[in-house]
């Protein structure tokens, strides 16, 4: 690939990257308070978490265009405030790939916590380690292949967003232009197949690897804790 393509593909890491660190700690919790309470509106936040996979991606970006846009009901606060803005900049590319990305960050968290073991907290909590040491020595060794196998799932998710990532940021060269963007770009160019067709390619084993590495830390986690 050129020096074109290379930074469209970096350009992408750093959103993906970007998305799920700064969602992962927000599905961790959204995951425990889903997998450990019963609370009035526990199904509507489920179904809140759930909906970016089926609402059109579409109507997620202009949601989020609504939201955090220079005028949005948090976007504007954002810009005044905190000189924060994500419209059209990179950083909102990143909000958008970890909105579409969330639910998979969630799904096998949730599942491992829900399969954990609540014996061992309790021992741990009857030999005197309070919460905190409970959750770093107890509670997050066994979590660990969940939570990756979900940063690597919801990574790959986010390498690929496209529909909310063109309606909240648009499709800017070298700001916002990410792989998805980038091969939409070139196959509406005459000359574009091949360029397209080397970021296909780059995409797909990006994919493909994510897929085998989480249904790997996932069967590992099943056979952990049996």
């Amino acid at each position: 690939m050129d020096a074109a393509a290379w930074s469209i593909v970096l350009l992408s890491l750093r959103v993906a990257a970007l998305a799920i660190v700064v969602a992962l700690p927000c599905a961790f919790a959204v995951a425990w308070v889903l997998a450990r309470h019963d609370f009035p509106g526990k199904a509507l936040l489920q179904a809140l978490v759930t909906m970016p996979l089926v609402l059109p991606p579409v109507a997620t970006g202009y949601i989020l265009l609504l939201l955090f846009g220079t005028r949005g009901a948090l976007g504007a606060p954002l810009q005044d405030w905190f000189g924060i803005s994500f419209a059209f900049r990179w950083t909102g590319a990143a909000l958008a790939a970890g909105v579409m990305a969330f639910p998979l960050l969630v799904r096998p968290i949730r599942l491992a916590i829900e399969n954990l073991d609540r014996g061992l907290e309790e021992a741990a909590r009857t030999l005197g380690a309070n919460r905190l040491i409970v959750l770093a020595t107890v509670v997050l060794p066994p979590l660990l292949p969940g939570i990756l196998a979900g940063a690597v799932l919801g990574f790959a998710k986010a390498l690929g967003e496209f529909g909310a990532t063109i309606t909240f940021v648009s499709n800017i060269p070298g700001e916002t232009q990410t792989l998805a963007l980038a091969i939409y770009a070139l196959l509406q160019s005459p000359s574009g197949d091949a360029a397209a067709l080397q970021l296909i390619a780059f995409a797909a084993t990006i994919s493909i690897a994510a897929a085998v590495l989480s249904e790997w830390l996932q069967r590992r986690l099943a056979g952990a804790q049996t």
